[in-house]
């Protein structure tokens, strides 16, 4: 079975579960004054599984299977061990997304985030590295973005964001997760880059 599935039947199982206990959100949630304090490093992970409502689970999830099943066909054709590097991938950016405010929050007590966005971005960003026209919808534009134009003004989008700090989406955390997308795979493959080039210079000729 596809690795993606099952991160999302997963996802959504531990997800629907937490939705109506709060204990559970409580030993889940990244929360970094718990984490520095207590020692409860699990939550890197585990707030990966959990989400704030319907509206982000089900989000999250379209985004995650949409995209992931394309990444991890083609992490298993183009890279050693690719589907390995594909989970790899997917949770080192759930855990690294918000190392940010795991240091700048830790003494705040009242600080926490979850949910999957960070991994979900850098499957987004690695499909994009892979295939930088394929077309991206939004739910309030009826016509696909290519991928390549998306991108950047994703990420401009995400600075300015979080720059301003008025809502409780972890903009840092997309950002992050988008970067690690796009640059894991380069690690393994550096010649996707020059791939990545090339179909941009021919779309262009």
């Amino acid at each position: 079975m596809s690795i993606t599935i099952l991160i999302v039947a997963a996802t959504v199982i531990i997800s629907l579960m937490a939705f109506n206990n709060h204990q559970l959100i409580d030993k889940f949630v990244f929360w970094p004054y718990r984490m520095w304090r207590d020692g409860e490093w699990h939550r890197l992970i585990t707030c990966g599984f959990i989400h704030a409502d319907w509206g982000h689970l089900i989000f999250n999830m379209i985004a995650l299977y949409s995209f992931g099943t394309f990444v991890e066909q083609a992490f298993g054709y183009m890279l050693p061990m690719g589907v390995t590097l594909y989970i790899v991938m997917y949770f080192l950016a759930i855990v690294t997304a918000d190392a940010y405010n795991l240091y700048n929050r830790k003494d705040d007590y009242s600080y926490r985030s979850l949910g999957a966005s960070g991994g979900v971005s850098a499957i987004i960003f690695a499909s994009i590295l892979l295939n930088p026209f394929s077309g991206i919808y939004l739910f309030f534009i009826p016509i696909a973005i290519p991928a390549v134009i998306f991108g950047p003004l994703y990420l401009v989008y995400c600075v300015v964001m979080a720059k301003r700090g008025q809502d409780n989406i972890g903009h840092v955390a997309h950002f992050t997760g988008s970067i690690i997308g796009f640059v894991f795979p380069l690690l393994f493959r550096p010649s996707l880059f020059l791939d990545f080039i090339t179909q941009i210079q021919h779309k262009l000729q």
